[in-house]
């Protein structure tokens, strides 16, 4: 190829997309805290912290329209029951949209679930969990979250866990027009979040820490023409992404609301009918 012409195409794709291998103070705000969050390691490592006074957030300085981004977590070690480490991207307001990773902590030796949703023009509902296929707390994992006009993958070191796709044409709402911005925030939620509530966090065993890492996001914004990156226009996981999405399902899902027929007893909602599979 003529170097003219690689370097036309070069700058489109860099003028079209914002590639970020991320340094945390560039790239994110802790929001609430105080000294409960804190950037460490020269801005290449971030740590949240929960206590009996107060839990921890940050946000991206940043907000994207399309986008896909790779967190490295790791999660509160131990007795964990009643905290929740939330990791999300989310627009504001009443109609907001929102893509949700969601871990729920539990007592030492059980498993964590990870719990997911999708909100669109203020509307979820559309949890699935699972557990995983490896102890989260030893050591960092990388989760991510592909958002384009088709579809949603979450995934999990590569590993797809779920697709939630866009069914307008079912009439059913899809995250396209709102900005969103990353967040993440580690907090008590015994009131729910272990066991409906039934196990209460042990606050002898505070402080909770989760730990993040290796932040790399290729986004776009509300102006900015996406469709030169090769995630953008993919519509279909190639057969091997397929087959583990299918292993995750079968020896991992615990929830998935669209089975939950005691939920839905006059039916299940539409976008149920593509979401079982690519």
């Amino acid at each position: 190829m003529a170097p003219i012409l690689c370097f036309l195409l070069l700058s489109l794709a860099l003028s079209s997309s914002h590639l970020v291998s991320a340094n945390f103070y560039n790239d994110f705000d802790i929001t609430w805290g105080n000294d409960r969050a804190k950037i460490l390691d020269n801005g290449q490592r971030l740590q949240l912290t929960l206590d009996q006074s107060s839990g921890s957030g940050f946000q991206s300085k940043n907000e994207y329209l399309f986008g896909k981004i790779d967190m490295q977590i790791k999660l509160v070690p131990g007795n964990s029951a009643g905290t929740v480490t939330a990791y999300y991207l989310s627009s504001q307001g009443d109609k907001h949209d929102e893509i949700d990773f969601e871990f729920l902590g539990n007592l030492s030796g059980d498993p964590y679930i990870m719990h997911t949703n999708v909100f669109s023009q203020g509307k979820g509902g559309r949890e699935q969990q699972f557990y995983l296929w490896f102890d989260p707390t030893a050591d960092f994992h990388t989760y991510s979250l592909l958002w384009n006009p088709q579809q949603i993958i979450f995934s999990v070191d590569g590993t797809p866990v779920r697709v939630f796709k866009n069914s307008e044409d079912l009439g059913v709402a899809y995250p396209k027009n709102q900005a969103m911005r990353i967040y993440s925030s580690l907090w008590n939620a015994d009131d729910w979040a272990t066991r409906g509530g039934a196990v209460k966090i042990d606050w002898s065993k505070s402080p909770f820490v989760a730990s993040y890492g290796n932040f790399k996001a290729e986004t776009c914004s509300a102006s900015s023409d996406c469709s030169v990156n090769s995630w953008y226009g993919a519509e279909a996981l190639e057969s091997s992404k397929q087959q583990k999405l299918e292993w995750v399902r079968k020896n991992y899902m615990i929830y998935d609301y669209c089975s939950d027929s005691k939920r839905f007893p006059q039916g299940f909602p539409a976008e149920c009918t593509r979401q079982a599979s690519n």
